[in-house]
């Protein structure tokens, strides 16, 4: 369950509601990050990292929860307030241990290079972390593969803690930046892929059609520079087509061709509401063909 609409498009009562639907459907997986979300009128970040903490506090159920944070980005005006140093990692952690009233984080990404750090520096700090106990594992966000593959050498090469997840933006609307290089580097070295934006930040869901007018979202201009075009409406035609067939929704099955993917582990979805978490939660269900992966396949191969 991505955070990122938290404290922005849902507000705290509605987040619960989604929390607790995700969890009840089995879901255990969160992942937020401290910028979380600053972009919002009012909200200086770090309000998602507050919300999920009051829930799992609320709940009594950490100990269920396999918790995601992210590192990186600017959490104020200061020189070290952002950047993958030394210092704002090891200040970071703190302030996102705070706020998400934990002890440890499971899962700690950079959330997305910083090529002005030192990878030396990077990840000695993420080894720091993990060898004090604070943090379980590391991931990347947003990395090249030759700077990710960079960042394993340097890991191998000083004995540290290395990046075990990767989180690339992946979907059937956005496949070459990530299958044309990080996909085999990630299959090679066994690095667990859990992409964000699977549907496309919302194209994938179907509620864009030729001719009409663009829905209410804060992201519909984005959409519609980057997939309204004949070739991404073919792809939605593709989808609604596997999806009356299978009885779903052409969210649900463009979520089961990530699922049937080598290689990853689960993709980053997010709701507004417990209903919309729901209809996504039955894309586990969906069990698609040879056939409906090629078609797939084929329509997005612009992608």
């Amino acid at each position: 369950m991505g955070t990122m609409q938290f404290g922005w498009t849902t507000d705290e009562e509605h987040a619960d509601q989604v929390l607790d639907a995700y969890t009840e459907s089995g879901g255990n997986f969160i992942d937020t990050a401290d910028v979380y979300t600053s972009w919002a009128e009012g909200n200086p970040g770090g309000v998602a990292e507050q919300i999920v903490g009051r829930w799992m506090k609320d709940r009594g159920n950490r100990h269920e929860m396999v918790v995601a944070t992210k590192v990186r980005g600017s959490m104020g005006p200061g020189p070290n307030d952002a950047g993958l140093s030394r210092k704002h990692i090891l200040d970071a952690v703190e302030a996102s241990l705070r706020r998400l009233q934990i002890d440890y984080i499971d899962l700690y990404q950079a959330h997305a290079d910083d090529p002005e750090v030192p990878l030396e520096e990077t990840m000695d700090a993420f080894d720091n972390l993990v060898q004090r106990g604070l943090v379980r594992y590391g991931g990347a966000s947003n990395y090249q593969a030759w700077r990710l593959m960079q960042s394993l050498w340097v890991s191998d090469k000083h004995g540290d803690a290395r990046f075990d997840s990767l989180q690339p933006n992946y979907s059937l609307a956005h496949r070459s930046e990530y299958e044309r290089e990080l996909e085999p580097l990630c299959l090679q070295f066994g690095i667990g892929v859990i992409p964000y934006s699977p549907l496309a930040a919302g194209f994938l869901t179907g509620k864009y059609r030729r001719g009409q007018e663009l829905p209410p979202s804060g992201r519909a201009q984005s959409v519609k520079e980057r997939f309204l075009h004949e070739r991404g409406f073919a792809l939605i035609d593709c989808l609604e087509e596997i999806a009356e067939r299978h009885g779903a929704t052409p969210a649900q099955i463009a979520l089961a061709w990530l699922l049937a993917r080598p290689g990853i582990a689960s993709p980053i979805t997010s709701a507004n509401t417990a209903e919309q978490w729901q209809d996504l939660a039955g894309a586990v269900d969906v069990q698609l063909t040879p056939e409906d992966i090629a078609a797939l396949d084929q329509a997005s191969s612009w992608a």
